[in-house]
């Protein structure tokens, strides 16, 4: 699938690995909403019978441009992309993940007001609901200090 002209509702994306539960919640929003969605699966092995799909693309910015809102898995590069670019976010953990860090990432821009997290693919529809018309507090990255920590230690 190309990322053509039209305006998609819905962007569902998994990263590189793959989050077969996500697909599947976002396949079942697709028929129940009639929205166009479009779900990058990665390796994952379910494959949408009511959404567009995509395995992998070079960049997904395309995608992004025409979404009005995106559900992402929790990986933490995934989401300070999203939302650096402003985006409508719907964060979801991905419970296979071994550690549950998304749980923590997902957790902490939430109550920054970032994004919705979605911790409940029963509650996708609403938490894309909720994503419409949130208002959300726009993303600054935290100041990053490691450069002075770095001369700190050089200096020794």
């Amino acid at each position: 699938m190309q990322a053509g002209c039209c305006r998609i509702m819905l962007f569902i994306t998994v990263g590189t690995t793959d989050f077969d539960p996500l697909v599947a919640a976002g396949d079942a929003l697709a028929a129940q909403t009639g929205e166009r969605v479009v779900i990058q699966i990665g390796h994952g092995e379910v494959e949408p019978q009511h959404a567009e799909w995509l395995r992998f693309a070079l960049s997904l910015e395309p995608y992004y441009d025409q979404a009005e809102v995106v559900i992402t898995h929790g990986g933490l590069g995934t989401l300070t992309e999203l939302l650096h670019r402003g985006q409508r976010v719907v964060g979801v953990s991905n419970p296979d993940r071994f550690d549950r860090h998304q749980d923590q990432i997902l957790q902490a821009f939430s109550q920054a007001n970032h994004l919705i997290w979605c911790q409940d693919l029963k509650e996708l529809a609403l938490a894309v609901e909720q994503a419409r018309s949130a208002h959300f507090t726009p993303y600054t990255p935290p100041r990053s200090h490691i450069h002075e920590l770095i001369a700190e230690f050089l200096a020794r």
